[in-house]
């Protein structure tokens, strides 16, 4: 286990998992009482499949919200995957990244793709498990998503768009086997490093948008990118 273990396994103001909305779900799907494998299965694929693909309000949201929306992207899923991790008792950390916003196109278009900044703040959990870090980013996608992709793309090999940045789109890995799953891995442009956990990322890199973007993205765009994201996942394209 790492040095750092006490600093992996608490809670942030972020990863709040205190919360009694995330407790009683640790609590009532008896996730502390697994074997180690299977309780980091659990928390993955409920962050990937019961919180669909969606857009926020922004990034630096605390793990309960995340929750009560019942959708997230990337940064967002990351926190609360990471909360309900540490409230198992599975150390985990947070690592940071850029994405080219090319990877986005089809999931968002129109002004919300003009109002993206050109490389968007990203992020993936890494967990500690048999006394190495695994790289866990295959969640940000549910399986009904991803599946209307591979519909639409049938037999598709490297493929950039819609939320993914993979070299198969047929055969990602994003089920949890115990090893690396990615999604968006391969529109990475810049990394930026582990951190204990995202409060420590977003007080040094801060998110996305700002200023009037912000407002306008919270309460006009991402509605709209929402229900873009729900046509693709309902095959009306």
């Amino acid at each position: 286990m790492p040095n750092t273990s006490s600093l992996l396994l608490r809670p942030t103001p972020l990863l709040n998992f205190g919360n009694p909305y995330i407790e009683r779900l640790v609590t009532d799907r008896n996730w502390r009482a697994l074997p180690e494998r299977e309780r980091i299965g659990a928390a993955y694929d409920f962050v990937r499949n019961e919180i669909a693909f969606g857009y926020n309000e922004g990034d630096e949201l605390p793990a309960s919200r995340v929750l009560a929306d019942g959708i997230g992207q990337c940064n967002t899923k990351s926190t609360l995957l990471m909360a309900l991790l540490r409230a198992a008792g599975v150390p985990c950390r947070f690592h940071g990244f850029t994405i080219d916003k090319a990877l986005q196109r089809g999931a968002i278009s129109g002004l919300a793709y003009r109002l993206a900044p050109r490389r968007i703040i990203h992020s993936w959990v890494e967990v500690w498990y048999e006394g190495r870090w695994v790289n866990l980013e295959g969640f940000i996608l549910d399986a009904d998503y991803l599946g209307s992709l591979q519909r639409r793309f049938p037999g598709a090999k490297r493929f950039c768009g819609y939320g993914a940045a993979t070299p198969d789109l047929s055969a990602p890995p994003v089920e949890w086997r115990g090893q690396d799953t990615f999604i968006q891995k391969d529109g990475i442009v810049d990394d930026f490093g582990t951190f204990d956990d995202p409060d420590a990322f977003y007080a040094r890199h801060g998110s996305n948008l700002g200023g009037l973007k912000r407002w306008l993205f919270a309460h006009v765009v991402r509605h709209w990118m929402n229900d873009n994201v729900a046509r693709v996942r309902a095959g009306r394209w």
